[in-house]
């Protein structure tokens, strides 16, 4: 009975562990991130994690024998989205025990903010309740299929891409808060600083959706 009961508990702790290995790849997390954003086919994984569409299928792989991610067909095109919003949480958690017990990613991610002023000083509600006002303007710099998979209350769709061209939309009265994929995304670092040296009063917001929606504060779909 003893042998019985230790072989049940060696089978599901094995079977957890197909969690951890499936995540245990850098680009595997990033391939994450990305879909934290919402679904994408295949090229453009491959594209943004920049590596082959070769080893960008064989990692997806690896995540949906987990059940971490699924795929449908479209045509010629492959789609790849997370199987549920609790994928996105998971990854927000690893990510956050990460920072707070690792010196050497918190010095990292340092790195990107190295000036007390590049960061948003408020806190989330507090953001939201000030946008909702229309005291700050909100930008969304991801790629414009990702805003409309999903994205914070009264936020503006501005790519990055699209910034300089289309600088005139923005009020210059108001501060402007960026915002991109997450604490990793250096989108929003460099919307920011371009934005500062246009004599915008500028900063970044650390969080992405999955961030804030993690926190149980709403998230905007695009109908």
């Amino acid at each position: 009975m003893e042998n019985t009961g230790r072989q049940v508990k060696d089978a599901l702790y094995a079977q957890v562990t197909r969690i951890g290995k499936a995540m245990c790849s850098p680009k595997r997390l990033e391939l994450i991130e990305l879909l934290c954003q919402g679904e994408k086919p295949v090229e453009r994984l491959a594209k943004e994690a920049e590596i082959s569409m070769k080893l960008a299928s064989a990692h997806l792989k690896e995540l949906r024998q987990a059940h971490l991610v699924e795929a449908r067909r479209d045509g010629k095109n492959i789609y790849y989205r997370l199987t549920s919003e609790a994928v996105a949480d998971f990854w927000v958690a690893m990510r956050a025990l990460a920072e707070d017990r690792l010196l050497e990613l918190r010095t990292a991610l340092a790195k990107l903010a190295e000036h007390a002023h590049e960061l948003l000083p408020m806190e989330r509600e507090q953001l939201l309740a000030r946008a909702e006002r229309g005291e700050v303007v909100v930008l969304d710099v991801r790629p414009g299929n990702e805003y409309a998979a999903g994205h914070l209350p009264y936020a503006r769709s501005l790519p990055l891409e699209e910034l300089q061209q289309r600088l005139a939309e923005l009020p210059r009265d108001k501060p402007v808060v960026a915002y991109c994929r997450g604490p990793f995304c250096l989108m929003a670092v460099e919307a920011a600083e371009f934005l500062r040296k246009q004599g915008y009063q500028a900063v970044r917001f650390e969080d992405g959706v999955a961030e804030w929606r993690s926190h149980g504060l709403p998230v905007v779909l695009e109908s």
